[in-house]
């Protein structure tokens, strides 16, 4: 925990300023067993995940992401909500908090009862054609993929915070299935990968959500990727208060009113009891 008068400072803040828009990130969820991406210097733990360019160019890079998330997939998909998403739908609840813009694809928040939430990045939990943009269940797909590659399944890998795993292997034989509405043969899980943008009406709406709040409060985020640091720095430009509970760096850590570095479930447990 941070020592008291941190607290007493961001209880004051958050109540002064309140409601107040929050932006989360991976380590909102590492304690329901996702690992996040980066380490307290803001680099990265493990090879930086799938591209945009390299899945919609190259067949072997989908077979290869396809196979892989057969076993990364499964702790994302049956992950519970931690002491942090806990504790965020509570102070929504209670008023202190207005909205989550969230760049998690996990759907944690809305597990845990959060209801105005934004996915940044969108949802791991379903798959998209390319082409119709026809949406399927991923759980669904991916008992479609394992009929069609037995024993990928059972393979034993380290996960990544995307459903993607840490496996080197042979993919040239993995059949990935195509589209059942128009058979086009690129289905792709329904996220913002790097190198993509953040759909427009959607980046406008997270936008509209920090206009109406009183401050923005980063959380578990390093804000490395522009999608999240945009945020902060619309907020300091709009000369709103902007807080941050997060372990180690940020890329806007000379722009924050007041940062908090301490572990985030408990934290935010804390203020919540103490917001009840």
């Amino acid at each position: 925990m941070p020592d008291r008068d941190l607290m007493e400072c961001l209880e004051t803040l958050l109540h002064q300023h309140g409601p107040v828009c929050v932006l989360t990130g991976a380590g909102v969820s590492t304690e329901s067993g996702i690992p996040d991406y980066r380490d307290r210097q803001g680099e990265w733990k493990r090879p930086p995940p799938m591209t945009h360019q390299a899945f919609m160019q190259s067949h072997a890079a989908r077979q290869r992401y396809w196979a892989r998330s057969l076993i990364g997939f499964q702790v994302l998909g049956e992950a519970q909500p931690g002491p942090a998403h806990r504790a965020l739908a509570a102070l929504e609840a209670s008023g202190v908090v207005s909205s989550i813009i969230t760049q998690n694809v996990d759907r944690l928040h809305q597990k845990a009862g959060s209801r105005q939430v934004i996915d940044l990045h969108g949802r791991a939990d379903l798959v998209r054609c390319m082409a119709c943009s026809g949406l399927l269940k991923r759980r669904a797909y991916h008992d479609w993929l394992a009929e069609l590659n037995p024993g990928w399944r059972d393979m034993s890998a380290t996960v990544a915070p995307d459903g993607d795993a840490d496996l080197e292997a042979d993919f040239s034989g993995v059949q990935i299935p195509s589209c059942p509405r128009c058979g086009h043969d690129i289905m792709k899980p329904d996220v913002v990968y790097f190198g993509d943008n953040v759909p427009r009406p959607r980046l406008q709406s997270a936008m509209n959500r920090l206009d109406e709040a009183g401050a923005l409060w980063v959380i578990g985020s390093s804000l490395m990727v522009f999608s999240g640091f945009r945020f902060a720095r619309h907020a300091h430009r709009a000369d709103k208060p902007l807080l941050c509970l997060n372990q180690g760096r940020t890329r806007a850590d000379d722009l924050f009113t007041l940062k908090v570095d301490a572990p985030i479930g408990e934290t935010l447990a804390a203020l919540a009891a103490a917001s009840v």
